[in-house]
């Protein structure tokens, strides 16, 4: 493969994966159970999903580290497998994909908030995300994927902390944005704009927006970003708001809403697109398939 970063500057669209979530419940991850478990009990279950993936036209591999950071791992008792944890998931992605897709080190949210609105020390949680980049770094990650961020200086650490683990990669930076009559923010008040200017002064290479809506909410994110932001975006949407059904999660959205609204994307300069929850190998090759005739066209 070309180097990440030459492609993104030629301009190339890149197709991003799904969810995680949905497909290891299905192979088996109990209701409560920390995803990151798996890569160090099941890693075969890790390398199938990522290997799903690759196949549906993935270029762009996610790492199943969402929760692996030392502050959100004791909210499970596993803060000491920290390393382990994060070195299990690359190696059983990169084992899945080898040199045909990039593997993206996925650093989420700590699950605590910072002080003065929590408990939570910026000093510890700084270390804590250098602990984890680290990791993924030294397990040979591809790019940084911080996402699902809905706090602005939470973003900025973490993308600092990648920067700083590995100073030659890529870092995609995503926040969780909810309409309003406003425009759109995030549950703690930060807005597209800010986002933009916040996570690119942190050092962030692509910006843009996972979880929390669909494909035509997240169509006028990434036109809301590409009105002030200078980088590439990068944008995974949900399939839709989740509905229960019969005591279960389910979401509507279609792949071949998916692929439909990959035009919109691209007009927007969205260069990386994938799904979020409830997308799954097939919402992934409908978007693949829309870029390549895009492509073609």
């Amino acid at each position: 493969m070309r180097p990440l970063p030459e492609r993104i500057r030629a301009g190339d669209i890149l197709v991003g994966d799904g969810a995680w979530g949905t497909l290891l419940m299905a192979r088996g991850l109990a209701a409560g159970q920390p995803p990151e478990t798996f890569n160090l009990s099941r890693p075969e279950v890790i390398e199938d999903v990522a290997r799903l993936y690759l196949v549906a036209g993935a270029d762009v591999i996610t790492t199943n580290t969402f929760g692996g950071s030392p502050v959100r791992l004791r909210l499970h008792s596993l803060q000491d497998q920290v390393e382990a944890i994060n070195r299990s998931a690359v190696e059983a992605a990169r084992r899945a994909v080898g040199s045909r897709a990039y593997v993206s080190g996925s650093i989420g949210p700590s699950g605590r908030l910072l002080k003065p609105y929590g408990d939570l020390d910026p000093g510890e949680l700084v270390e804590s995300f250098a602990v984890q980049a680290q990791a993924l770094a030294q397990a040979g990650v591809d790019l940084f994927c911080i996402e699902t961020m809905t706090d602005l200086v939470e973003a900025q650490i973490a993308v600092r902390a990648a920067r700083a683990a590995g100073p030659e990669l890529p870092i995609v930076a995503t926040m969780t944005f909810e309409p309003t009559r406003r425009g759109f923010f995030t549950v703690m008040g930060v807005s597209v704009e800010q986002a933009s200017r916040g996570l690119a002064e942190a050092g962030a290479d692509l910006v843009g927006s996972n979880c929390g809506n669909g494909v035509d909410a997240m169509v006028a994110v990434a036109r809301a970003f590409h009105d002030c932001s200078s980088l590439p975006l990068a944008i995974q949407a949900n399939a839709g708001l989740p509905e229960t059904v019969e005591g279960a999660l389910v979401y509507g959205e279609t792949p071949e809403q998916f692929g439909a609204a990959v035009p919109a994307f691209i007009d927007a300069g969205v260069q990386l697109v994938g799904g979020c929850c409830g997308t799954t190998p097939a919402h992934v090759r409908a978007m693949r398939d829309a870029v390549s005739r895009a492509a073609r066209s």
